[in-house]
């Protein structure tokens, strides 16, 4: 597994070794000593999650405030632009994003750490992506930041108005958010 670090340390790029031939492909997703040999985190993923979204479909940007979640985010099919901010008050990258394109073909992966909010676009005709995560899904903790935030200044490639959930729609602005120390 090869890992790229970002313009923000602490979020990774993970291209998995894939294994090729007429038949077809094949790779390790995860393997739990192979992702902390490679990165050094050695994560205890305790759920899966598992979306399906159409073109323009904007998710997030979602954290939960209090047993926030590192994930491990990839595309099965087709293609993301897939974005961590970090919400971490004492971190030299504070309110500074990471973004990149995810699809099913380079089977690339993203890891996301605690502390960060994550959102997607959909930038293909549609999109599976699984993400594991390190703490459970707990609603009444969860907070979601404002996509179109222009302190941000996200650059989402949008083909017209996104399609939102009305809870992204209401999203706070970074400067009001609930952050982490």
């Amino acid at each position: 597994m090869k890992v790229q670090r970002g313009a923000i340390p602490d979020v990774l790029i993970l291209e998995p070794k894939v294994f090729g031939d007429v038949r077809g492909f094949f790779f390790e997703s995860y393997n739990r000593r192979a992702f902390r040999d490679a990165t050094g985190i050695d994560a205890e993923f305790v759920q899966d999650n598992h979306s399906r979204s159409a073109k323009n479909v904007l998710r997030g940007l979602h954290y939960q405030i209090r047993q926030p979640q590192g994930k491990l985010v990839r595309v099965t099919a087709g293609e993301i632009y897939d974005v961590a901010v970090d919400l971490r008050r004492k971190s030299a990258t504070f309110g500074r994003w990471e973004a990149i394109r995810l699809d099913a073909e380079s089977k690339r992966m993203l890891w996301i750490p605690q502390g960060f909010a994550h959102g997607f676009l959909v930038t293909s005709a549609s999109a599976e992506v699984l993400y594991k995560t390190t703490d459970y899904y707990a609603p009444e903790h969860e907070r979601t930041l404002l996509w179109s935030d222009p302190a941000l200044a996200i650059p989402w490639p949008l083909a017209g108005a996104p399609t939102l959930a009305e809870k992204d729609r209401r999203g706070a602005l970074l400067a009001g958010a609930e952050t982490y120390d």
